[in-house]
């Protein structure tokens, strides 16, 4: 408990902590919305399936290009600019499916609402990167675990505002709380403090990609997002074919639950193992936790070993957050921070993909959970591929928030 309480004392902690997990939860929230509200006006799941991923691929592809501009002006810029853009871009974006508008209006509003989206989960890493290394893993293990809180109060929150009022007002919160985010950032002091870090020459287009190290992060993060993509579809699927629908928001919750505890568990422990090691005893503990569940038939038993399961979810991501802090060049640790929100984003909706379609074969929810199990798995062989050790940054990095 100490060691959090080291974090939270840290000049701007809160409002990064408060700020950050406001500003995140529209990426849970405006998929759903926008799955419901056109589902409602259109009829067809298809389209509106189309529109809430047209949403998750415009975030996806946008996020690295305004992660290298706030790289190299500020991320405060980008947050202001897009805290004015973004209502603009929900507001219209509601017209047009509540305007019954053609397809294509529909996708093409979902684009600009994704691309238009504060750019807050690359720029509070960031900013937590440059903190005193001490209590460094601390503030990522708050981090990882405030993320896996906002997948599950965006969903509840956007039930719980459908169910009362009408999936508009969900979206219209979820804008509220986005701009709420990014003006609660670009505002603190750990902004004020923020100085650019200048690159040594011309940086390539994907020279943050190629940074010795990052190659394999972000491949292994890929395997690992398919295989919990996968599941998140699988769960609900096993709840409805077991007869208990109604389970699987708790199945789902239970298992964010695991995961953020042993997140919080994690980030208090001081160890003295490297962090490829951690991150390849991560992957390896998330793989043993989703082998059983193929086997299981019980949904309270599915419940137990998905809880147990979690708990590796969470210190995973911690680590990996330490890892691509560590690894990133000084002048582009936003952008190296949204190459992994955007391979998270990407790559979870193929793995929703992939074991939707296997739920439809012969293979059934059997075959999306050993869909998921054996994604993991490549994550973890690719932990174990040799690679070029990181070089260290040109520039130091300075820590915005001092200890």
């Amino acid at each position: 408990m100490r060691s959090y309480l080291a974090v939270w004392r840290l000049p701007s902690a809160p409002v990064l902590l408060l700020a950050g997990f406001a500003g995140r939860l529209p990426s849970s929230m405006i998929p759903l919305a926008l799955l419901l509200m056109v589902q409602r006006q259109t009829g067809s799941y298809a389209i509106a399936g189309a529109v809430s991923a047209m949403f998750g691929i415009a975030t996806a592809v946008m996020a690295p290009v305004l992660g290298r501009l706030a790289d190299r002006r500020s991320p405060r810029r980008v947050l202001l600019v897009q805290a004015v853009v973004h209502p603009v871009t929900l507001a219209g974006g509601a017209l047009v499916v509540l305007g019954r508008a053609p397809t294509w209006a529909m996708l093409l509003a979902a684009a600009a609402i994704g691309a238009s989206t504060p750019l807050v989960s690359g720029t509070v890493r960031a900013l937590w990167s440059r903190v005193d290394p001490r209590v460094r893993p601390t503030a990522y293990a708050l981090d990882a675990t405030s993320t896996e809180l906002v997948f599950v109060a965006g969903p509840t929150l956007v039930a719980a505002l459908t169910f009362l009022a009408r999936p508009a007002v969900a979206l219209a919160v979820a804008g509220v709380l986005g701009v709420a985010g990014a003006l609660g950032i670009a505002t603190s002091r750990a902004m004020a403090a923020w100085r650019p870090v200048a690159a040594d020459g011309p940086r390539r287009l994907f020279a943050t990609v190629t940074t010795p190290g990052m190659p394999r992060v972000l491949l292994s993060g890929t395997a690992l997002m398919v295989g919990i993509g996968g599941l998140e579809v699988a769960v609900p699927a096993f709840a409805s074919a077991a007869g208990t629908p109604g389970m699987s928001g708790v199945l789902l919750a239970v298992w964010a639950l695991g995961s953020s505890l042993g997140g919080l568990w994690f980030g208090a422990r001081v160890l003295s193992v490297s962090l490829p090691r951690q991150y390849r005893w991560g992957m390896l503990g998330i793989t043993l936790g989703l082998a059983p569940l193929a086997a299981v038939s019980s949904p309270w038993l599915l419940g137990v070993l998905l809880f147990l399961g979690g708990t590796a979810i969470a210190p995973t991501l911690t680590v990996q957050n330490s890892l691509v802090g560590s690894i990133a060049p000084a002048s582009a640790t936003t952008e190296a921070f949204t190459w992994l929100s955007t391979v998270s984003f990407g790559a979870s909706a193929i793995g929703a993909a992939a074991g939707g379609a296997l739920i439809e074969t012969s293979a059934g929810v059997a075959g999306a959970l050993v869909m998921a199990t054996a994604a993991a798995g490549v994550a973890v062989a690719v932990t174990l591929l040799p690679g070029r050790r990181p070089a260290a940054s040109a520039a130091p990095r300075r820590d915005v928030v001092p200890a």
